[in-house]
């Protein structure tokens, strides 16, 4: 049963493929067929990605990521995301992976919605064939309207979700030393009154007092109002 439970979307649809081979076999079949498709496609196209979220994740330093996608990115990270999905290769289900990393390593929210909204239907190869086929009328009406719609998504998207609600995220960081980052602090001691064992504001900027990592160092860096205090 458990098994089942952890697998619930693959165990309803091998039950569909079951039920439509007892009840009609020639569109199990056809259905078959074009699912393996899809399937061929992706074991193609999907080791390339895990190989380029490896190397994202061991080569590129936290750091980078945060100034370039993380909270503090402004309008750089959000150029930086739209130009990424826009010139990206593959289909969309590629991108999922790669955003996953790119959140580990400190990308803010609102920045992959950008890159898996523009990765999804802002590419440039897709905008030529666009104007070709539907005239540039039409495609340059059509991107403007969906850039202004993608900011504006990602903007509500990064209210409503926070990153402790995606699966695997907090417990991914690798919590091997806590640095802070006094460009950002604004000596509000709340890490200080949170984990007073670990952090004391002096002369206006916290310091860490000792490298014991425990529940309030995660409860530290969430509350922290300026995120100055990170995982490296």
């Amino acid at each position: 049963m458990n098994i089942i439970k952890k697998n619930k979307l693959l165990f309803i649809v091998t039950l569909v493929y079951v039920v439509l081979f007892i009840t009609n076999t020639d569109k199990a079949i056809e259905s078959t067929q074009n699912s393996m498709y899809y399937v061929l496609e992706m074991l193609q196209i999907m080791p390339v990605i895990f190989i380029l979220t490896s190397l994202i994740e061991a080569w590129i330093p936290r750091e980078v990521i945060m100034n370039s996608f993380g909270e503090k990115s402004g309008i750089k990270g959000n150029m930086l995301s739209f130009i990424l999905g826009s010139f990206s290769a593959g289909p969309i289900y590629a991108a999922f992976p790669v955003c996953k990393t790119l959140i580990k390593k400190g990308a803010s929210i609102s920045n992959i919605v950008i890159i898996l909204s523009t990765w999804a239907v802002v590419k440039v190869p897709m905008l030529a064939n666009e104007a070709k086929f539907l005239g540039t009328k039409f495609m340059m009406i059509r991107w403007i309207l969906t850039t202004i719609s993608i900011f504006v998504m990602a903007y509500i998207v990064s209210i409503f979700v926070k990153k402790d609600s995606i699966p695997n995220i907090k417990d991914s960081i690798i919590k091997n030393k806590v640095v802070i980052k006094e460009e950002y602090c604004i000596g509000c001691r709340i890490c200080e009154r949170v984990s007073p064992s670990k952090f004391k504001v002096s002369s206006g900027k916290a310091k860490i007092l000792n490298d014991i990592i425990d529940e309030s160092t995660d409860e530290a860096i969430d509350k922290c109002p300026v995120k100055a205090i990170d995982y490296i």
